[in-house]
């Protein structure tokens, strides 16, 4: 595949340079966590594409997953996550994450994020599909906010945390196999600038919007682990990626999350004509792991030929689903659904990406200098199925890691580059392309054709029709954030579609109905090496 490395022809002697300890690219959880994580002594970056306070973490709901009951502990959370993973998670990342989560959880508690708790001082916990137990903390349905909203008003407090808003980050500066900084445009002056540093971390998030259902944002487009990539990052396990169960089905709004949540509170899923059905698909019905769920309800949809399936928690008091699901209450209303009296119209939708950036529990990649966390990432937590609220948990635990190692890299790395050292020049052409009719259409190609389910040809069609577009937009010349993130989403839709045929078996949320059945064979991990 022939990738360019740079997405812009520039020359470092000539563009404004700025030169801080370490550059942050994404303002989520993840990436606002790890900037207060690391010491005060060191000058901090933040670089966001929009405004500070708009990233997939904010719009989390449900809640973060963290063993603190009597009855609970890390080796059964750790259990949990292991079975729903299916048999691809590393058990060594995992381990971290189920016994650094309590102090975790304590330091959020410390900067003032207000959980929902039982009493005055005991936080209240809550069940999600394939936990054992309860153990999901939780701020009523919009977990993802109140911790982002606290987070982010203690970051800007910070004198070492420099905030840059309205930044696109195009790619990673290299030089020998090491990172040096990044090259990013400046959406208000329509300029490029050089932000120079001696460790980067990249918590970007996902890439949801290579589909066109999905859950995500409009800023979940994978720059970062695209451009990772064509710096020479290795990537792993792209064909893994969730399909949440139950997403909003209105002709205004397709992609409203209705929280796992509602089902731990004993919600009953109900297909078209008002029948239980998840008993016959899995022992854990309602409580399944998701991939499972998301299949189930995708399956009873064909077989009675309906769009959508129904989510049941009408016999819960209307007193108690305002408290509990405030959000889900309010937005409900506002379509004309009253969810105290109504069944809940939902489908399944994109939601999550397993796989990612390939890093070690401290966030290092195969590039020096270069770290990853959060979504961005793949460390091998979630293996083949992410178990539900382990997310916000993991942009909190490795984010915490990679704090740990700022001292140890500055320490070692060398100086920044020189401003003359590195120049991209290549024959870029001005192209005459509809660049949103041209998304739209990769955006449906993958959701019809490398979605819940998938087979050999649907994805070799697929994969030549991505590489039709790869092909009509390489060496075009980029101009603007529409043209970058069009290059970042057919790269990453053509690499997500190569991982999945590469790998012949069925496994947590990669299912290939042409694989039917788990191969211990391919129990392996799918490594993406760049060429670059």
């Amino acid at each position: 595949m022939n990738i360019d490395r740079y997405l812009v022809d520039f020359d470092t002697a000539n563009i404004k340079t700025e030169y801080h300890d370490v550059i942050i690219i994404g303002s989520g959880i993840a990436g606002v966590y790890t900037a207060l994580e690391i010491p005060q002594d060191y000058d901090v970056i933040i670089l966001t594409k929009e405004t500070i306070e708009i990233s997939n973490s904010v719009l989390a709901q449900g809640g973060i997953a963290v063993s603190l009951d009597k009855e609970d502990s890390p080796k059964l959370h750790f259990k949990d996550t292991i079975k729903a993973g299916a048999g691809l998670c590393d058990e060594d990342s995992v381990w971290v994450l189920v016994n650094e989560a309590a102090e975790n959880i304590g330091s959020l508690c410390k900067y003032g994020v207000d959980f929902d708790k039982k009493n005055f001082n005991e936080l209240s916990l809550t069940r999600e599909g394939a936990h054992s137990k309860n153990r999901i903390i939780h701020a009523g349905d919009t977990t993802g906010k109140e911790v982002c909203d606290k987070l982010i008003s203690i970051v800007k407090t910070k004198e070492n945390v420099n905030i840059k808003e309205r930044t696109f980050v195009v790619d990673l500066i290299t030089k020998e196999g090491s990172s040096k900084g990044v090259i990013a445009y400046d959406e208000d002056k329509g300029s490029y600038i050089l932000y120079l540093s001696k460790m980067v971390v990249c918590a970007t998030g996902g890439f949801g919007k290579i589909y066109s259902n999905t859950t995500n944002p409009e800023v979940a487009t994978g720059d970062g682990i695209a451009l990772a990539y064509r710096a020479g990052a290795e990537l792993m396990d792209l064909e893994f990626i969730q399909f949440h169960p139950t997403v909003l089905f209105h002709s205004e709004n397709k992609n409203f999350l209705i929280s796992e949540a509602v089902r731990g509170e004993g919600a009953l899923l109900r297909n078209i004509n008002g029948e239980r059905f998840m008993h016959l698909y899995h022992e854990l019905a309602e409580l399944a792991p998701r991939d499972v769920v998301s299949r189930s309800i995708f399956n009873e949809m064909k077989k009675t030929r309906a769009s959508n399936v129904y989510l049941d928690i009408t016999f819960k008091e209307k007193s108690y689903l305002k408290k509990r699901f405030p959000n889900i209450h309010k937005t409900c209303l506002e379509y004309g659904i009253d969810i105290s009296k109504d069944y809940i119209p939902v489908a399944p939708a994109e939601h999550y990406c397993m796989g990612g950036i390939r890093a070690d529990i401290y966030g290092r990649t195969n590039i020096k200098g270069l770290y990853a966390c959060g979504e961005s990432a793949c460390n091998g937590i979630h293996g083949a199925n992410r178990l539900a609220s382990n997310s916000l948990l993991e942009g909190l635990v490795f984010g915490s890691k990679i704090g740990s190692e700022v001292k140890k890299v500055i320490k070692n790395n060398e100086n920044p580059l020189k401003l003359n050292d590195i120049v991209s020049k290549l024959k870029r052409v001005s192209k005459s392309i509809d660049r949103k009719a041209v998304k739209l259409k990769i955006q449906n190609i993958m959701t019809m054709y490398v979605g819940i389910e998938r087979d050999r040809e649907c994805l070799l069609y697929a994969k030549d029709k991505i590489n039709e577009y790869y092909d009509a937009i390489h060496n075009m010349k980029n101009s603007s954030i529409e043209d970058f993130e069009l290059q970042n989403i057919v790269l990453l839709s053509k690499l997500v579609i190569e991982s999945a045929l590469e790998r012949e078996e069925s496994r947590g949320a990669h299912y290939r109905s042409d694989f039917s059945k788990n191969d211990d064979i391919k129990w392996k991990k799918n490594i993406i090496k760049s060429k670059n």
